[in-house]
């Protein structure tokens, strides 16, 4: 190699893949990745960083992140940075209200994200149920947002709930534009049929509420769309999967060849339909906390080993208390007749979670972390091969996570508006110990480096097919 120098090289630690670990150092020139191997045969460095007994991975991903009311992308990417992660891929949003159409909500999006993100930011989004916003899709997809999502249910929330043949529509024109359309597969008219009976008959305390969504209103959402995705020949990508029923039905479809993907949350890996008594109204997701003695915790953890769930994300949707609190009453509508909120905060623990109740506690491999929430959301969301992989001429985004830091999660610690988290007093292990982005160090041992507007909005790509296949 010639001898000329480079910025910085990492020295020392385990090298992580979505495949394999092993140890190497990695030099970096510029925003880029310039060398991976042994450290003697890479030219000297301006910047040494002694990664010694901890892990180097990609540059961590959360691709499901809604950050679009009460925490906005400054607060969100303050939050990620501290965390542990590079980069978020939340939902931007357009004006209802007016005439604002996709390509002028991106362009106002890209002028936001460039004065205020400490991370790098991709972008979904939402196709509410309005005909005319079609109408600038085909301009949108060709502005570097190539992901769309829709929703299969929420009739009580206006807008939201979608046609099957408005999806379908949207689905051919994101499949022309080589896209993926994302689905929130839950029957909607179903839904709304139960959680009527439901107010009806009185049984509006929290723990009716997974009553009104049960397992098989996502299973038959789920039939609806494989079936939409196939006569559309559009990649399909269903998000937050919560139940065996679910999972069985996209296996189904893989196993087909279909272009079918997945993701699942903490909260339906580690929690259950027992939070509805404990916290009540802060545990209203949708689709909801599954049966404590059922079988989709161990299903869903069974579809990341196996390789059928492709991603981990957090569904990161906060709401003060304040406004959930209300649910207390009556957990599907509020005094005014809206609906109460859904969603719950979950940005700030994702990654603490995910190696300490995955890599440490079921002895998943550490590059199981790398695939699930590093390569295969570069990939499916079109962000690869410059996010996602720690190769020569990708981005220098990297996570050096010490497995020795230990700590207890607790919402005192977060930066999100909502002010709690489901996770209060999970002890966690692992510790994010450096971040970099794009060559920059980031997060230093618990403190940032960088300032606001050090972030990027980055165009993405058409999606790719996930890294799958069993992890053990």
């Amino acid at each position: 190699m010639p001898d000329a120098r480079v910025d910085t090289i990492i020295r020392g630690g385990q090298v992580v893949t979505s495949s394999q670990v092993y140890e190497s150092a990695v030099a970096i020139s510029g925003e880029k990745i310039a060398a991976i191997g042994p450290e003697h045969l890479l030219p000297p460095a301006d910047n040494y960083i002694d990664a010694e007994g901890k892990f180097v991975l990609p540059g961590l991903i959360d691709a499901h992140v809604h950050l679009d009311g009460h925490d906005n992308y400054e607060l969100g990417a303050l939050a990620a940075a501290r965390a542990g992660l590079t980069t978020l891929i939340p939902f931007g949003t357009y004006t209802l209200e007016g005439d604002e159409t996709l390509p002028q909500a991106i362009n106002r999006t890209r002028e936001q994200i460039d004065s205020v993100a400490l991370v790098d930011f991709a972008f979904h989004f939402i196709l509410q149920n309005r005909p005319s916003i079609l109408n600038s899709l085909p301009e949108a997809m060709t502005m570097g947002v190539k992901s769309y999502k829709m929703f299969m249910t929420y009739k009580k929330r206006p807008g939201r709930m979608c046609d099957d043949d408005y999806i379908c529509n949207a689905m051919d024109m994101v499949s022309q534009g080589g896209g993926v359309l994302q689905l929130h597969c839950e029957s909607g008219n179903i839904i709304e049929y139960l959680e009527n009976k439901l107010i009806g008959e009185g049984h509006t305390h929290p723990t009716d509420f997974p009553t009104a969504c049960p397992d098989w209103a996502e299973e038959e959402a789920i039939n609806r769309a494989v079936k939409m995705g196939a006569a559309t020949r559009c990649p399909t990508y269903v998000v937050h999967l919560s139940t065996q029923l679910g999972l069985e039905r996209i296996k189904q479809a893989q196993g087909q060849g279909q272009l079918v993907w997945t993701e699942t949350c903490p909260q339906y890996l580690l929690l259950s339909d027992a939070e509805m008594a404990r916290v009540g109204p802060l545990a209203k997701i949708g689709p909801p906390l599954r049966p404590e003695d059922g079988p989709d915790r161990d299903a869903l953890w069974r579809g990341l080993e196996q390789g059928h769930t492709s991603i981990v994300a957090s569904d990161h949707s906060p709401h003060p208390q304040e406004l959930k609190q209300v649910g207390w009453d009556n957990i599907f509508v509020t005094p005014e007749g809206t609906s109460v909120p859904f969603g719950s905060p979950g940005l700030e623990t994702i990654v603490s979670l995910m190696y300490s109740e995955g890599v440490v506690k079921r002895g998943l491999p550490i590059w199981w972390l790398a695939r699930v929430m590093s390569e295969n959301p570069a990939r499916i969301f079109g962000l690869f091969p410059r996010k996602g992989i720690i190769q020569v001429g990708s981005d220098a985004d990297l996570l050096i996570l010490d497995p020795q830091g230990d700590r207890v999660i607790t919402a005192r610690d977060h930066h999100s508006n909502a002010g709690y988290t489901l996770f209060e007093g999970w002890e966690v292990k692992g510790r994010p110990w450096m971040t970099l982005l794009r060559g920059k160090v980031l997060l230093d041992q618990g403190e940032l480096r960088q300032l606001p507007g050090v972030g990027q909005f980055i165009e993405s790509g058409s999606p790719r097919s996930p890294m799958g296949g069993p992890v053990r």
